[in-house]
């Protein structure tokens, strides 16, 4: 007990200096620029002691939870026994199928419940006038972390290179702002950025690193990271997608109901 408090004093103090400089600027602006005393001071001040709480506290959980439960589901879901294979034989990437399930299991899970996801999809869904349901882009967001984890893990088991997965992944994207509706571009591209925040790069993070030091032949510091890169760019594929899709079926009932008119 007298180690956890420790530990959480000391990420508070990292907290705090890592805040410092977001405080420092705020209050030059105030100060200097504005010239006004800040409405509600008492309630920021409150407001900044929870975040320096809050972003401690969660820390900590991610040292002593998220991490090494993603290290350990890795390590379960590649161990021989697990997937029936022979200790030592070469890695075969159809072996690690519950691997792919996982991933795109755990990046749908974290992406719902991603609060900077949440927060956006509420205020599209506002600003649209609620023709731009929160729920559904959620939902598209989800999908394609889920897929681009997925995949992720895949190219971590084959172990073929990244780079080749991210340039077509952006020409897909690409091609797709070509034909898409022009108010879900913006949008669809901020996607990928709100996904990659406080609950899916730990989880996402973890297993790639996991992945990366329990299949043999593979490194962590090679194969490890690039997850977050997959957990960005197929976000923007599936809104865009979305948009297209829901554009498609407008057209085609638009057109039904004319011959039927006809």
């Amino acid at each position: 007990m007298i180690g956890f408090f420790t530990n959480l004093f000391q990420v508070t103090i990292g907290t705090i200096l890592d805040v410092l400089p977001i405080i420092l600027i705020l209050s030059l602006f105030q100060i200097v620029v504005i010239r006004r005393k800040p409405a509600n001071l008492k309630r920021v001040l409150i407001g900044f002691v929870y975040v320096f709480l809050g972003l401690s506290l969660f820390l900590v959980g991610l040292e002593q939870a998220l991490f090494p439960l993603g290290r350990t589901m890795a390590k379960m879901l590649t161990d021989p026994e697990f997937l029936g294979i022979v200790k030592g034989s070469p890695v075969r990437w159809g072996d690690y199928a519950w691997v792919y399930v996982f991933a795109a299991a755990i990046g749908f899970a974290t992406t719902v419940a991603e609060p900077s996801l949440i927060a956006v999809s509420l205020k599209a869904q506002e600003v649209s006038g609620g023709t731009l349901r929160a729920v559904g882009l959620r939902i598209a967001v989800a999908i394609g972390v889920a897929i681009g984890v997925s995949v992720g893990a895949y190219r971590i088991v084959s172990g073929t290179p990244l780079q080749y997965y991210i340039m077509a992944g952006y020409a897909v994207v690409i091609i797709q702002t070509f034909f898409a509706s022009k108010y879900i571009i913006p949008l669809a591209y901020d996607s990928g950025g709100v996904t990659t925040s406080t609950v899916t790069v730990p989880v996402v993070a973890a297993l790639g690193l996991g992945l990366a030091a329990a299949i043999p032949g593979r490194s962590p510091l090679l194969d490890g990271f690039g997850l977050i890169a997959f957990a960005s760019v197929f976000p923007i594929i599936s809104v865009l997608g979305y948009d297209m899709l829901i554009s498609w079926l407008r057209g085609r009932d638009k057109k039904t109901n004319e011959e039927i008119k006809t």
